[in-house]
C-alpha cells in the first residue's frame, strides 16, 4: 500500500531536518559534549625514559549559558580524573559573545580553576581576548589585565615571557610561557602588536634540559627555535565549525596549516588544542570541546591522537 505524505508530515520532517543541526551545533556540541583527546608525540629532544603526562585546557570564554560555572566545574573534575603530572592553561578566559545573557566574573572562574590538581602544579598564559576584553589595557597598552589579576589571586601563576625549571621523578625540564602575539592594536603597517618576546624568553633557559613552550596563537610556531621539544597552543578552536574537514573561518594567517591537532615541521612538534568554549558565536560543529592529554616519553608507535567522550 502506498502511503501519501501529508502536508503536515512534510512540514514536520522539514522542521526536523532543518532544526537538528541548529540544536546540535548550538546546544549539544558546545554545551553538553566534552572529549579527552590523547597524544603521544615523540620529539627527538625529549628523553624516551622521561614519562610526563600533561593536561591542557584552552579557550574557556566563560559566560552563561554556554560556559557557566557548573560546566567549568565538570571540566575541572574530568581533568583531575586524568591524574596528569602538570596542568597547563593556554588563555582566553573571558567571554567575547556580544549577546551573552550573563557574564561570569573572572574571579569566579579563577576560583574554580584553582581546584585543578597536579603534582607539578597548574600554570597559565594569556590569550588575545584576555587583552582585547580589557578596555583599560587596550587604552594604556599595558597590563596586568583583569584575567591575570584573577588567576594570580587564585594562586595560579601566569607566565608572560617567563620560564621555570621543574623537577619530576629524577628529571628536569623547562616550561616557558610566551606573552600574547596579537594583544594590542597594531602600529605602523601591523594589524596587531604583541607583548611577546620569543628570543628573550628562550635566552633565559639554561643548560640542555628539554623545554616545553606555551603560546596562545599557533602562528609563531613557524619561527619557534628547535630548542623546544614541544609547543602547545590554542586560539583556533579547531575552526569551531568543521564539516568534512573544511572550516569556513580560520583564526590563523596560515589557514589550515596550524588549525588543529599534532603538527610536525622540520622536526619540531606543535599540538593545537581545539578549546572548550565558543568565540563570536555560540556554535560548535565537528570540533567538540576538548581536554588534551599529552603523554611524553612513551611508545612513539602509539596512535597520534585518540579522542574519547568524558563519562557523564
Amino acid at each position: 500500500m502506498v502511503q501519501l505524505i501529508t502536508r503536515r508530515t512534510f512540514l514536520a520532517g522539514t522542521t526536523f531536518v532543518l532544526g537538528a543541526p541548529v540544536v546540535y551545533g548550538g546546544f549539544i556540541e558546545p554545551m553538553v559534549r566534552l572529549v579527552v583527546t590523547r597524544y603521544r608525540p615523540a620529539p627527538a629532544n625529549w628523553p624516551a625514559d622521561f614519562p610526563l603526562r600533561i593536561a591542557v585546557l584552552s579557550d574557556f570564554h566563560v559566560a552563561d549559558p554556554w560556559m557557566g560555572l557548573g560546566r567549568v566545574e565538570r571540566i575541572v573534575a574530568a581533568t583531575n580524573a586524568l591524574q596528569a603530572d602538570i596542568v597547563l592553561l593556554l588563555g582566553d578566559y573571558p567571554n567575547n559573545i556580544d549577546f551573552a545573557p550573563r557574564l561570569v566574573p573572572l574571579p569566579e572562574l579563577a576560583r574554580r580553576l584553582a581546584d585543578l590538581k597536579a603534582p607539578l602544579g597548574v600554570w597559565s598564559i594569556l590569550g588575545n581576548h584576555d587583552w582585547w576584553q580589557d578596555p583599560e589595557a587596550q587604552l594604556t597598552r599595558r597590563g596586568p589585565v583583569k584575567a591575570r589579576i584573577a588567576l594570580e589571586a587564585a594562586g595560579i601563576p601566569v607566565m608572560e615571557n617567563d620560564v621555570v625549571r621543574l623537577d619530576h621523578k629524577g628529571h628536569r625540564f623547562w616550561l616557558a610561557g610566551l606573552g600574547d602575539t596579537i594583544a594590542l592594536p597594531g602600529t605602523g603597517t601591523r594589524a596587531y602588536d604583541g607583548v611577546h618576546d620569543l628570543e628573550g624568553t628562550t635566552a633565559r633557559i639554561e643548560g640542555d634540559e628539554p623545554a616545553i613552550m606555551m603560546v596562545h596563537e599557533p602562528d609563531i610556531f613557524s619561527r619557534m627555535p628547535n630548542r623546544y621539544a614541544l609547543t602547545l597552543s590554542g586560539h583556533t578552536h579547531g575552526g569551531q565549525i568543521r564539516i568534512a574537514g573544511w572550516s569556513p573561518v580560520s583564526a590563523s594567517r596560515f589557514g589550515d596549516r596550524y588549525r588543529y591537532g599534532h603538527i610536525v615541521e622540520h622536526g619540531k612538534h606543535l599540538i593545537v588544542n581545539g578549546g572548550l568554549g565558543c568565540s563570536n558565536l555560540p556554535v560548535r560543529i565537528g570540533v567538540p570541546p576538548e581536554i588534551v592529554l599529552i603523554e611524553l616519553g612513551h611508545d612513539s608507535a602509539a596512535p597520534g591522537a585518540i579522542s574519547g567522550a568524558v563519562p557523564g
